[in-house]
């Protein structure tokens, strides 16, 4: 096992949002270092089943990650203005939400989050905007059901 505390980031190679995510995950995860696999486009990729080589190329590098760095969590990253997934950012969240299902379905032990870089480098992790929507749902839910 590597020195320090890893987790891994699944990001695009745009240059602009490396260290707005790498600082994020440092203190999402409280991670003294960061495995970023890099693609452009990865949720892209990801989303797309006709991608086969390129979707088991990026499985092998995140494997390294967990098992040999000990990965105590997993990103998935989108961006504002990608040269490699040049969609509306509606369908770039979209292919995220699917890339983060399918990245739980095959590491349910370690949590898998869901980020956006937004324009301005801000990270937002759209999976605690899902959590936050889904909760207040429920408790709109309830309330209206007493």
């Amino acid at each position: 096992m590597s020195r320090g505390r890893f987790c891994s980031a699944i990001n695009c190679l745009d240059g602009r949002v490396q260290l707005p995510v790498i600082r994020y995950l440092q203190r999402r995860f409280r991670a003294d270092h960061v495995d970023m696999i890099t693609e452009p486009g990865p949720v892209r990729i990801l989303a797309d089943p006709r991608e086969r080589s390129r979707r088991a190329a990026i499985q092998a590098r995140l494997e390294i990650s967990v098992h040999r760095h000990g990965s105590v969590g997993i990103a998935l990253v989108a961006h504002a203005d990608c040269a490699g997934n040049p969609v509306r950012d509606a369908e770039q969240r979209r292919q995220l939400a699917a890339g983060v299902a399918e990245l739980r379905r095959r590491h349910g032990r370690l949590p898998v989050i869901g980020l956006w870089v937004d324009a301005r480098g801000r990270v937002v992790d759209v999976t605690q905007e899902r959590i936050g929507r889904s909760a207040r749902r429920a408790v709109h839910s309830r309330a209206a059901s007493t």
